[in-house]
């Protein structure tokens, strides 16, 4: 990367991404946004990339959302171009083939939590502030949280959060399924590894289609989707990482998938 704006490491199949602006609350720059699309275009051709792990630097915030500093020097044209890239950014995210996890390290807000939302899974440290303020500031969640919160949690708490700009808990997240686990501050990422290894368990090309017959299938009319699933299930059925798993389940023992 040429700036130190995100992060990048990797621990076997995981691919950890930090927002790395803890002086700035991790906030969302023009910067970050580059390096964030130039790390998913390298893992989408990336066959040892098996997990996408995104965080924030610090233990305050994951993200505020975009960094207004600069937003003020923006134009109304500079701004819908950017929304638009966003937007292509955050849909590349949520469409990766590989799964995807949000350890939110802290404070979630705005486009923050709108880049959450656009993760597979999502865990949060205990008593962590989530919210959708931009209505407070004469705008609207504008990176995909009006579509993409109402289908999580249900139009009518959506409505909700988004109109009455409510900042609610980590707590109010687990219990609305917006967040996948709740765990003490300093084991947030721990929990996240361990979401990951569980994945690197399983066959990567079984991962991958259930993740696309999930996403792919919610976008679908329900027996269209029901086709779908089997389009998915194609994939699975000719390779060999299926045979491998049931022979590994007569055998008793651990399966060497290979991803083929």
């Amino acid at each position: 990367m040429a700036s130190n704006e995100l992060l990048v490491r990797r621990e076997a199949g995981i691919v950890i991404a930090t927002l790395n602006r803890p002086e700035k609350m991790n906030a969302l720059n023009k910067e970050v946004f580059e390096q964030l699309k130039n790390l998913l275009t390298l893992i989408e051709t990336d066959s040892t990339a098996r997990v996408l792990i995104i965080t924030g630097a610090g233990d305050k915030s994951f993200c505020v959302g975009a960094d207004l500093k600069e937003r003020q020097g923006m134009n109304e044209k500079d701004i819908l171009v950017r929304m638009d890239f966003v937007k292509g950014i955050y849909l590349k995210l949520e469409r990766l083939k590989i799964p995807t996890i949000a350890a939110i390290n802290g404070t979630a807000l705005g486009g923050g939590l709108e880049l959450a939302l656009a993760c597979d899974l999502r865990v949060a440290p205990e008593k962590t502030v989530f919210g959708l303020p931009e209505v407070d500031l004469a705008i609207i969640p504008g990176n995909g949280g009006t579509q993409r919160l109402s289908r999580l949690i249900g139009l009518a708490k959506a409505l909700e959060l988004i109109l009455l700009a409510k900042r609610f808990t980590s707590e109010e997240a687990l219990a609305l399924n917006l967040v996948n686990a709740v765990v003490p501050q300093n084991q947030v990422m721990n929990r996240a590894i361990q979401f990951a290894n569980k994945l690197l368990e399983s066959g990567p090309i079984g991962i991958r289609q259930a993740k696309l017959a999930i996403r792919g299938g919610y976008e679908r009319s329900y027996e269209h989707a029901l086709d779908f699933e089997v389009e998915c299930y194609k994939s699975v059925l000719y390779s060999k990482d299926r045979i491998e798993g049931i022979k590994a389940f007569i055998e008793k023992r651990k399966p060497a998938y290979r991803g083929e």
